[in-house]
């Protein structure tokens, strides 16, 4: 294989550069101010800075003001950038900022003195930085050089960096300082949003709102939205009376009393009573549960509980109990495999590690990780589906693997959480009002021992599911990917607490110190991250929308009138499928089903396995059989989990990396293609309703003007070609953006324009 390296240049100048060339002037400079939010304040800048672009040329480097503040990097320039297109702009953050919280390592250079330290909080630095690399969350490495900087203020503005990157307190990250002086004074408020927006977010084409299940109500609409009418809203946790790490209302078996749940509470790991999560159509519920503690109480209460889920089914079915920490991944193998994952995207993936890195890929265990995952999950999805029985996730506590599990599976089963405001219900519900420890999962504090990227898993697992049926998902995988970069953004009190008590903790006492009236409320509102409108425009939003998406219904004319029609399976296309080889090993480890009646001793029920032979068998025929039907896409999606299926996400992973930034290659080509061709068929689809509707529909129409396409088709016969800024990483890197080392003037570049024949490597380097 040939290299893609180029020459090292022979030439040395020993000419200062020009200051009318490279370096602006001071005026100039000191002109330049970062864009504030309320309550952010400057703590430190350094002036002549420059951002490094590519790291063999300093051709392509921008130079600017580098700021730290209480809330981000911000690197601010007004150097032309002509191969900096930005796609998409975040109103929070500008083209070159960093939020703290993204930080993951920040590393200061002295080439002289061939010195380099990787900086924590109150650490001195004994020497003067000439470069600084600050190494992100997101896979980003970016890099400034302080040649032309003064070295004390460069010093001081990589110690200010490494302090508030770094805070030894919860309240001193910035949501705090941004709501407190939106409570003192509202008018400051961003883009018109309140703090805590609540309710709003991406309203679907019926005009739903992301529920937040923060009230009763909520609850109840979703049990009837199931139809689990053997449930009830439980209050008995009203002011986290019972435990801290639930919420204050949840769904629970409605033969079990209030006093009877005050009283099982005590035996479960941080109190962490059974807490229903969703049910099926032929009643068999979902249930997450932590493990009792209480050793001798242990079967009495198990047998309770499991007794209770049972009279709730309307067939009066077993429960099928799972324990996740015997079949998943713990937490800290999946932070093992997410640090080696990072470290074979950031370093040199398309270079010198080129023949081993598909080995090295499956070295860091992170894809067989996420098969384990949808493997398991479709083996309950088969449970509820196929056996009819309800099934109970069992874990320590209740509040890490079982919200992954517990999420795939509704993702499979249930249509509306794949639509955006069904799978943003979805995670509020059993990520956010369950209890996940996002504040030490996601370490935004830099000091925690607990950190595991288990929401980044969810997200790939459902990236895989939506690569397999891009038909059956409203949202795309922008969405997906905005969703993964807004949890480091410490902003939103979705993504900031480790449970909705500890907001309400917080938040009181931060209002109590800095004199906040809150009248009735349980604490300070936070912006909600589902008000997308506080960091994109409309324009940008529509970059969510999937335009393969099948809805439930379409509308259609017939004789003048608008009727609704269903597709059944006979619409969809199906394709050759065979069961998934991975599906056929192992496919149930550990079975435990408890009887209807109280007993002392459990008993297995003989009509539901007679052997593990026989379970596997009736397992691998239900896949067998799914897979050789065509998909309804309103219906249950099954993963497909060979090894060529489960595939790596490129986009979320490979996003700053040059070589991935191909252009007019990559998934996004065809996102182009798809938009253009779904929003010409709407606009024939308005026209012919305007042609044929009569005047009671005028009004219906005009709603429907709006394209939800993010590229969209100028006329009927738009012939009109690509953008010539679609690369491989759109809409998340800049054209242009080279970190590394380009492939543009090689031979595979020169491929990858429209090179007919792979002649030689001279041939092609050599051609115009």
């Amino acid at each position: 294989m040939f290299s893609l390296k180029q020459p090292k240049p022979t030439f040395k100048s020993y000419l200062l550069p020009q200051a009318d060339d490279n370096i602006a002037s001071e005026p100039r400079i000191k002109k330049l101010e970062p864009v504030l939010l309320p309550g952010e304040i400057v703590v430190n800048e350094v002036n002549f800075v420059r951002k490094c672009i590519a790291t063999d040329t300093s051709q392509y480097d921008l130079w600017g003001k580098l700021v730290c503040t209480n809330f981000k990097i911000s690197f601010i320039t007004d150097d032309p950038m002509p191969l900096q297109k930005f796609h998409y702009k975040n109103l929070l953050l500008g083209e070159h900022d960093v939020p703290l919280t993204c930080i993951e390592q920040i590393v200061t250079v002295n080439d002289t003195k061939r010195k380099q330290k990787v900086l924590g909080p109150n650490q001195k630095l004994k020497f003067n930085p000439t470069e600084l690399i600050i190494y992100c969350k997101d896979f980003r490495i970016v890099r400034f050089r302080f040649d032309e900087a003064g070295p004390e203020s460069a010093k001081k503005v990589c110690l200010a960096i490494a302090h508030y990157s770094q805070p030894t307190d919860l309240q001193l990250l910035f949501a705090f300082e941004y709501v407190g002086e939106i409570y003192h004074n509202p008018a400051k408020k961003v883009n018109g949003i309140d703090p805590g927006g609540g309710g709003g977010g991406i309203s679907s084409a019926s005009g739903q709102q992301t529920p937040l299940f923060e009230t009763y109500s909520d609850w109840d609409r979703e049990i009837k939205r199931t139809g689990a009418s053997e449930w009830r809203v439980c209050s008995v946790n009203e002011g986290y009376m019972i435990s801290t790490c639930l919420p204050e209302y949840f769904v629970v078996p409605s033969s079990l009393a209030d006093q009877d749940l005050k009283l099982y509470s005590y035996s479960f790991i941080g109190r962490r009573m059974p807490l229903w999560s969703w049910n099926h159509p032929n009643g068999s519920a979902l249930v997450r549960m932590a493990n009792i503690k209480d050793v001798l109480q242990q079967r009495r209460i198990d047998q309770r509980i499991c007794n209770a889920i049972t009279r709730s089914h309307p067939l009066r079915s077993d429960v099928y109990k799972s324990d996740l920490d015997k079949c998943l991944p713990n937490i800290q193998e999946i932070q093992a495999a997410h640090n080696k994952l990072k470290q074979l995207c950031v370093n040199d993936p398309f270079d010198d590690t080129e023949e081993k890195w598909l080995s090295s890929l499956e070295n860091t265990r992170w894809l067989e990780y996420i098969r384990a995952f949808l493997k398991h999950s479709a083996e309950l999805v088969y449970m509820m589906e196929c056996k009819h029985v309800s099934v109970v996730l069992q874990e320590e506590e209740g509040r890490d693997l079982s919200c992954l599990a517990a999420s795939l599976i509704q993702v499979m089963l249930d249509p509306y959480f794949r639509t955006i405001v069904g799978f943003q219900s979805l995670i509020q519900k059993e990520w956010v009002m369950a209890g996940y420890q996002f504040l030490d999962r996601c370490n935004h504090l830099k000091r925690s021992d607990k950190e595991s990227p288990l929401f980044l898993m969810f997200l790939d697992c459902v990236w895989q599911l939506l690569e397999q049926y891009p038909a059956a998902f409203e949202f795309s995988e922008v969405y997906l990917t905005i969703l993964y970069d807004s949890a480091r953004i410490s902003l939103f009190g979705t993504f900031l607490f480790n449970c909705p008590h500890q907001r309400v903790k917080e938040s009181t006492e931060f209002a109590i110190s800095k004199n906040i009236q809150l009248g009735d409320e349980k604490g300070l509102r936070f912006p909600c991250v589902w008000d997308w409108s506080l960091q994109f425009t409309n324009r940008d939003r529509l970059l969510f929308h999937n335009p393969l998406y099948i809805g439930k219904s379409a509308p259609s004319v017939h004789n003048g009138a608008l009727r609704t029609f269903k597709r059944s399976k006979k619409n969809y296309s199906s394709t050759l499928r065979g069961v998934p080889p991975a599906i056929k090993n192992g496919i149930i480890g550990e079975q435990e089903f408890l009887p209807r009646r109280n007993s002392l001793i459990l008993k297995l029920k003989p009509e539901f396995f007679h052997s593990a032979e026989g379970q596997s068998h009736s397992m691998e025929q239900y896949f067998r059989d799914w897979f050789a039907k065509p998909v309804d896409l309103h219906g249950v999606i099954l993963p497909h989990l060979s090894g060529t299926q489960i595939k790596l996400w490129k986009l979320c992973y490979f996003r700053w990396v040059p070589e991935a930034q191909i252009s007019h290659g990559g998934s996004i080509t065809a996102f182009h293609r798809v938009s253009l061709l779904a929003d010409e068929v709407d606009m024939l689809n308005r026209s012919l309703r305007q042609y044929k509707s009569n005047s009671s529909l005028q009004g219906h129409c005009s709603e429907l003007d709006q394209s939800r396409m993010y590229f969209r088709a100028n006329g009927l016969n738009d012939t009109s070609g690509t953008p010539d800024f679609l690369s491989s990483s759109f809409p998340f890197s800049p054209v242009g953006n080279l970190c590394k080392r380009s492939i543009l003037g090689t031979p595979l570049s020169k491929f990858l324009s429209g090179a007919k024949i792979w002649l030689s490597t001279e041939t092609l380097a050599n051609e115009d």
